[in-house]
């Protein structure tokens, strides 16, 4: 048998595998709701409850005064190792007077969307902080062998004092 043929096979075979390894998955993330539902929702009649039947929960809501529902969905594609791109997306906000009676409904496309980046500052706690030596060793000698009669350190619940 000749080698040229096989080894074109193999290569042929490798070049393949390599190249349907690196082909886009597609990921939907946050609750897609159907346009037939967005445009059956009334405003000046629908209200909170009749929205969260319709759409369920939203993905997020105004924080202060419950007055704006968020619905947010993106579809991303990722080849291989490298950063997920975004193909589409879209944001219904849905907004509610005082009394929760839906005023507006409105689609907000994902390319006047905001970026809002986590602020990289951390929450002060009390108490000091550890090294990576005192996490490992620090707990040596802080627990009695003994346990008492119900199965605590010894010298809980009464009894075998000094």
């Amino acid at each position: 048998m000749p080698l040229k043929p096989v080894l074109t096979g193999l290569s042929l075979l490798a070049l393949f595998a390599g190249v349907s390894a690196c082909s886009p998955t597609v990921n939907n993330r946050g609750y897609i709701p159907e346009e037939r539902l967005i445009s059956a929702i009334q405003p000046g009649v629908d209200d909170q409850t009749s929205v969260r039947q319709m759409l369920g929960s939203p993905s997020l809501s105004s924080m202060f005064d419950n007055q704006r529902w968020y619905y947010v969905s993106r579809t991303t594609e990722e080849v291989a190792f490298f950063r997920p791109k975004t193909i589409e997306g879209q944001v219904v906000e849905v907004a509610f007077n005082d009394k929760g009676v839906v005023s507006t409904v409105s689609k907000i496309p994902l390319s006047e969307a905001r970026s809002i980046s986590p602020s990289s500052d951390k929450t002060p706690s009390r108490g000091r902080e550890l090294g990576f030596w005192e996490q490992i060793f620090g707990n040596i000698g802080r627990f009695s062998g003994g346990g008492g009669a119900a199965g605590g350190p010894a010298g809980a619940g009464g009894g075998g004092g000094r």
